[in-house]
């Protein structure tokens, strides 16, 4: 598979709000082919109001066997945040431009002891389809994890407000 989607080309995500988050681009990485890194959009959510860092989301734009274990989508809610749906709020507002890409179907995958981002994927809608061992030589597995829950989503049950 290649890494880099072919005529890829970043979108301008235009404003992502929902009440009290908004997400703000930090980054546009073109990806590394080497490493088999696809192209990403990297954004922080941040409060709406006073502009506090709340966590970060990505989008990972192609696929690949990376994509396979870690998915179209990260993200992590600093921990005084957390309990305000962030993770999932964020998701349903880059949903669009996921869909925008092509992504389809997308994936998001977590670690099966992680409740709280299961409990985002479900209530997104997310299908889980199975919890796959890491390889020993993966990135995922040399920080420590050792599976992953991959959750699937038809973005064409989004709309795009």
């Amino acid at each position: 598979m290649s890494c880099l989607p072919d005529g890829f080309q970043f979108f301008d995500p235009g404003r992502l709000v929902d009440g009290d988050l908004t997400l703000i681009v930090s980054e546009y990485y073109p990806g590394d082919p080497t490493i088999r890194y696809v192209p990403a959009y990297y954004f922080q959510m941040t409060h709406s109001v006073t502009g506090e860092n709340m966590g970060h989301i990505h989008l990972r734009v192609g696929d690949n066997e990376q994509i396979y274990y870690c998915g179209h989508i990260g993200y992590g809610v600093h921990e005084r945040f957390r309990g305000h749906r962030l993770a999932g709020r964020a998701c349903r507002l880059i949903f669009p431009l996921a869909r925008a890409h092509g992504i389809h179907p997308l994936w998001i995958t977590c670690n099966p002891e992680n409740t709280p981002s299961r409990r985002t994927c479900e209530r997104l809608g997310g299908k889980l389809v199975e919890i796959i061992s890491l390889p020993e030589e993966s990135e995922l597995f040399l920080i420590g994890d050792r599976e992953k829950c991959r959750y699937w989503f038809e973005l064409a049950d989004f709309d795009n407000s």
